[in-house]
Parts: structure tokens; sequence; C-alpha cells
């Protein structure tokens, strides 16, 4: 199985991360922005935040607060075909730990695009939550 795994340290709290993982607005300036919070048993949609387009959607399975999120993920390349996406947040000394599992992604070489193309996007769409989250600014070398 074709399987994402990400991890990062975000100089906020549980609290404060978790809004940034289900809060509209919150999402919106980091990911893709949904009409409503995301919340366990609810169906979701996000849009591109200056396009309005809808970019993916799916199930939110579990909203376990501050500590676990996982919901379904379908994107148009993925036709109808579904992934998983799991969040973890863990309290560490001056933080929060965020791991990231995408699970559940096709698999073979004419796929292998589409994962590429996803790894790199958790990774710009993480670098934008380091840049959002933080509840002070970083120091400046």
């Amino acid at each position: 199985m074709t399987v994402i795994l990400k991890s990062i340290y975000l100089a906020a709290s549980q609290q404060r991360v978790w809004s940034f993982l289900t809060e509209p607005d919150r999402l919106g300036t980091w990911f893709h922005r949904p009409k409503v919070a995301l919340s366990g048993g609810g169906d979701y949609a996000m849009f591109g935040t200056e396009s309005g387009d809808k970019l993916m959607w799916g199930h939110v399975n579990k909203a376990e607060p501050y500590d676990y999120l996982e919901y379904t993920f379908t994107i148009k390349p993925m036709g109808d075909a579904s992934s998983l996406v799991k969040w973890w947040l863990e309290p560490v000394p001056g933080g929060t730990r965020l791991s990231l599992e995408h699970s559940g992604l096709p698999e073979g070489e004419a796929a292998f695009g589409l994962t590429l193309a996803l790894d790199e996007g958790w990774d710009d769409h993480l670098n934008r939550l380091r840049i959002n989250a933080p509840d002070v600014e970083p120091e400046k070398a």
C-alpha cells in the first residue's frame, strides 16, 4: 500500500493546532477552506481559496479534539477512489508534534505521478502551516 508519512513540530498548543486542522478560516490559511468545520461523522468539501473550485471531499470518520483527526480524502485525479488522512497531535515541550499519515493511495507506476504530487503538496501545505500556526512569531536568526 502506498502511504505518505509526515511529521512537523509547531510552536503552538494542541488546541491551536487543532483549530488549524478543523476551522474553515484557519484551514484556508494553509490548506483549503471547507464551508463548515470538520467534525466527527460529517461530510466535508474543501474549496480553493482563490478559485472557489471544489478541490477535495470526503467524510470525517473521527474527530477527537486536540489529539486525533481522521477523514477520507478524494480529489478529481483519483476518480471515485478514496484514501485516508490521519492526523495525530502530541504535546512536546514548547509546542506540538503534528504527524500525518495519508494511506490508501493508488498503487503502481501509472499512479506514481499522483503520489509525487500529493507528497510535494503536503510539504507545501505543512510549510504554510508552520508560518500560520505558531502562537508567537519565530525569532529571526
